[in-house]
């Protein structure tokens, strides 16, 4: 089983990419020219960056599992969950383009005040179509910059808390070994001391054998 703070994550993530689905089809159903259009724009942006928040403590969560064959699953779920996660953010993304497009008249439709464009030429109207698409093509590069920031972020915590368990490993090695030579030194000073006393005894023996011979 996976741990419980996971799966708690893992719950909370689900309930969020709900919410951000049925906030997307009811964009995609709302006149664009609503203005509850970019109310919702914003409450989805929002609820993107939550599920963001919580995969990276679903990740943090699947790099501290001890067991192997659990860690393997939740970093699996981590990944399907940043997938699921990249398609909700590339229709939001579409989603923000049309509403920037009919904002700027840019939609083909007549517009407010029934003068497509406000007014606007269709050498203007090209203009703004071009920036427009390009501050988009921007900001997905930046979106992607940062998700590969992020993923680079995990992947060095992970490492680091690798080499911090080896560490400890090292250190508790150095420990072993450490009182294993305490007790070779503690077992070489007995031996010699128990060879002085050996010693010390033969001679006295041998003295007082040599007495016992001289008084005879």
């Amino acid at each position: 089983m996976s741990p419980i703070p996971f799966d708690r994550y893992d719950e909370e993530f689900e309930e969020l990419t709900s919410q951000v689905r049925r906030s997307l089809q009811s964009l995609k159903t709302a006149d664009i020219e609503s203005s509850s259009v970019q109310s919702d724009l914003q409450m989805t942006a929002n609820l993107l960056s939550q599920c963001d928040d919580l995969l990276k403590q679903m990740s943090i969560e699947a790099r501290g599992v001890d067991n192997a064959d659990t860690k393997a699953k939740c970093l699996y779920k981590v990944r399907q969950c940043k997938s699921s996660l990249s398609d909700l953010r590339s229709e939001y993304e579409t989603e923000n383009t049309k509403f920037e497009r009919s904002a700027l008249g840019l939609d083909g439709s007549s517009g407010r005040g029934g003068r497509g464009g406000g007014g606007l030429s269709n050498e203007q109207r090209g203009r703004l179509l071009k920036t427009n698409d390009q501050i988009a093509s921007q900001n997905r590069t930046l979106d992607n910059a940062r998700r590969i920031m992020s993923d680079t972020e995990e992947t060095a915590m992970e490492i680091t808390s690798e080499l911090a368990r080896n560490r400890e490993k090292i250190e508790s090695a150095h420990g072993r070994v450490r009182e294993v030579s305490g007790l070779t030194n503690r077992a070489r000073r007995i031996v010699q001391s128990m060879s002085r006393r050996e010693v010390q005894q033969k001679l006295a023996m041998y003295m007082v054998s040599g007495g016992l011979i001289l008084l005879l």
